[in-house]
């Protein structure tokens, strides 16, 4: 992730300036090289200038907000992970800043160690995105990509093929949220409406899950969509 001559660089960009402290503070002695923005403008001039590997991006700022900076980016081709902070009741917001093309979020208070699970999860993401591994294994689930077969505590599990499609999107994007919408649109080519969805969620959970009613491996991210939990 990180060496001592190389660190990950991190450009951070909220306006509350305790909580660019705090994240410049936390961060740093984690080893992530820091870069600091207070808005929309100085973020998009900060990733041109510096080319940081990741973005961690407070949505409520002045003048060009977080959203618009996710939009441009993305629409730049941009590609660096971005993490979002948002409030605890911006669940519209969340979801738009995923959809536009956001990595991750954490929801504002937040906890170091929990901004810092999010950073590997976006990262390791991003590697595995670069060269994609055949095989996933996640504890007792195992799915071959390559020969279509998943395995759960070594016994082979039957997946209709709409099923299969599902589970091999939440694959693809391990450990990061996939809002409702892109997964309809991923997998029904979004004419479906989000009760098929959760249907299939269900009778997934069914097959692979030791204890459906308390998932494991497929997480509930609630308002906005479910993440897989990631690889071993």
């Amino acid at each position: 992730m990180k060496s001592d001559s190389n660190p990950l660089r991190v450009l951070v960009v909220d306006d509350e300036p305790p909580i660019r402290r705090f994240l410049r503070t936390s961060l740093t002695a984690q080893g992530y090289d820091i870069v600091e923005a207070e808005d929309g403008t100085k973020a998009l001039e900060e990733v041109r200038r510096r080319s940081p590997d990741l973005l961690v991006l407070d949505l409520g700022l002045p003048g060009i907000d977080g959203l618009e900076v996710i939009r441009r980016l993305r629409g730049s081709g941009v590609s660096l992970p971005i993490i979002v902070l948002s409030s605890r009741v911006d669940e519209a917001g969340k979801v738009e800043a995923l959809d536009l093309g956001a990595d991750d979020y954490v929801t504002k208070p937040f906890g170091v160690e929990e901004l810092l699970a999010r950073i590997r999860t976006a990262m390791r993401h991003k590697l595995q995105q670069q060269g994609e591994r055949p095989l996933f294994r996640s504890g007792d689930l195992t799915v071959d990509l390559v020969r279509r077969i998943v395995t759960v505590r070594g016994e082979e599990v039957k997946l209709s093929p709409r099923e299969y499609d599902l589970l091999r999107l939440l694959v693809a994007h391990a450990g990061k949220v996939l809002t409702h919408r892109l997964i309809l649109k991923e997998v029904w080519g979004g004419e479906t409406d989000i009760q098929y969805l959760r249907i299939y969620i269900r009778q997934l959970r069914q097959k692979i899950e030791p204890d459906p009613e308390r998932p494991h491996h497929i997480l509930t991210e609630t308002g906005v969509g479910y993440r897989l939990r990631g690889p071993d």
